[in-house]
């Protein structure tokens, strides 16, 4: 049973035809689910869009129908909805076989896996995305695909996201 009043329902219910459409590849249908003056900051790297010319240009350019690598996994571990915003909490998990411009722009397929805990903060007005704020560790994901020694860093690897999921697994001790 669900505890979403109706309107976070339907609030819920329209980001999640949001991400469908970025899945599928399909430009137009992203667009129609945001506001006029969208915008969208991949935090750790700066990638997205201000305005509607900007945000529709990095998603043609660098992400819908560009998204991931085939065998991505996206494992949803909590969303918290109030009146106008969504956060979402996930996980996501794919090999590195092609180039993933908006989290590692430059970076040539490495072949390596990786498993990364995700935050999206997504605004909403009238069951349209005003804009989404995304946070992932960078560092994790460099340290997986070799690019980031972690000894004598403050830094892990694939067991960031692995704790998120598993909160049970041993903190790192000092």
């Amino acid at each position: 049973m669900s505890s979403l009043t109706p309107a976070q329902q339907a609030m819920s219910d329209a980001f999640d035809q949001h991400v469908a459409a970025e899945l599928a590849g399909d430009l137009e249908s992203t667009m129609a689910t945001m506001v006029g003056e969208p915008h969208v900051n991949h935090v750790p790297t700066l990638m997205g869009g201000v305005g509607y010319d900007g945000t529709r240009a990095f998603y043609e350019n660098h992400l819908v129908g560009k998204f991931f690598p085939p065998d991505v996994e996206m494992i949803d571990v909590s969303r918290t909805i109030d009146a106008n915003q969504i956060v979402d909490e996930l996980v996501i998990r794919f090999t590195h076989t092609t180039e993933i411009e908006w989290m590692l722009p430059g970076v040539a397929p490495t072949g390596r896996r990786v498993e990364v805990a995700v935050v999206v903060i997504i605004k909403m007005a009238d069951n349209k995305v005003v804009h989404e704020h995304i946070y992932w560790d960078q560092a994790s994901v460099l340290v997986q695909l070799g690019l980031l020694e972690p000894a004598n860093l403050p830094v892990s690897g694939v067991e960031s996201a692995r704790k998120v999921l598993d909160p049970k697994l041993p903190p790192r001790l000092l």
